[in-house]
């Protein structure tokens, strides 16, 4: 099996920062993409950054300019920078990555269990 295990989320104030980290383990062969994506009270899910195993990352419209994604390989892990953070970032945001498992062939989306980020203003 494969697990995802975010942190990092919390409260701040508008224009506060906060990082979050997902860190995946388990059967791992190797992975993909990784993600983050984040879902507000009444909304769907949306994403909010990607970042390939090698490649162009991409980002929302929205977060563009405050937010960067990078990842690690090496422990499997994918980071979010949030800066300049405003009330509308509040959500549970979730890690997702693209896992090639042990053994298989066809690559699998995991997820995080979600972490709560607020923003007050």
């Amino acid at each position: 099996q494969v697990q995802l295990v975010e942190s990092g989320g919390g409260l701040v104030q508008a224009g506060g920062s906060l990082r979050l980290s997902c860190a995946a383990s388990g059967s791992i062969f190797s992975i993909n993409a990784m993600g983050w994506y984040r879902q507000a009270p009444g909304k769907q899910r949306e994403l909010v950054a990607t970042i390939p195993s090698a490649g162009s990352t991409n980002y929302a419209v929205s977060v563009k300019g405050r937010f960067t994604i990078s990842r690690d390989n090496a422990k499997n892990t994918v980071y979010l920078q949030m800066n300049s953070l405003k009330p509308e970032d509040t959500a549970v945001y979730y890690c997702n990555a693209v896992v090639i498992r042990i053994g298989l062939l066809l690559p699998k989306d995991y997820w995080g269990q979600g972490t709560q980020v607020t923003v007050s203003s």
